[in-house]
């Protein structure tokens, strides 16, 4: 799972939506709410991004190839004070729950953080599985192509990258 910057205010639209909806939260400016959820999820992205960067960087400068690429991104990470791969979901959800507990727009949260994790977790996921979709209308048209060889990660790059700009994915 991936958290798209085309996703930030679909997500952030319908949790808001869904608390208001469910009364888990109370809110005179329901806008202004949106947007904070939109600041963490915006936030996370911008250091998702620095943390991939020196990711890069640093098994550049080392030599080490692209395969340890997800341990030292974790690592990374950590000293940044985010999660990334497995652990980004919840961490996500975290950060939105503790927003709605300190966001002068939010006038009363009535549900317990659990409860509020719960109900907003099938939206995030419904809008970052989009990899798994975007994964199999790729391989689907490289059928022709031999999976593992370098013709593969070149082509199947190519592809990612068409399919993501025809969907509006960024």
């Amino acid at each position: 799972m991936r958290l798209y910057s085309a996703k930030v205010t679909p997500i952030a639209d319908e949790v808001v939506k869904l608390l208001l909806g469910s009364k888990d939260i109370e809110t005179e400016s329901p806008r202004e709410v949106t947007l904070d959820v939109e600041s963490v999820l915006k936030s996370y992205l911008e250091t998702e991004r620095v943390v991939a960067d020196k990711t890069r960087d640093l098994l550049q400068r080392t030599g080490r190839g692209t395969g340890e690429f997800s341990r030292v991104q974790q690592q990374i990470a950590e000293h940044h004070g985010i999660k990334v791969g497995d652990e980004m979901l919840d961490y996500l959800l975290d950060q939105v729950v503790e927003m709605l507990m300190h966001s002068h727009h939010v006038d009363e949260v009535f549900a317990a953080d659990v409860d509020l994790r719960r109900k907003m977790a099938p939206i995030f996921k419904k809008h970052m599985a989009v990899d798994d979709a975007l994964d199999v209308e790729v391989r689907a048209q490289l059928k022709h192509v031999k999976e593992g060889t370098s013709t593969w990660d070149i082509e199947y790059a190519r592809v990612l990258e068409a399919v993501k700009r025809r969907r509006g994915i960024r």
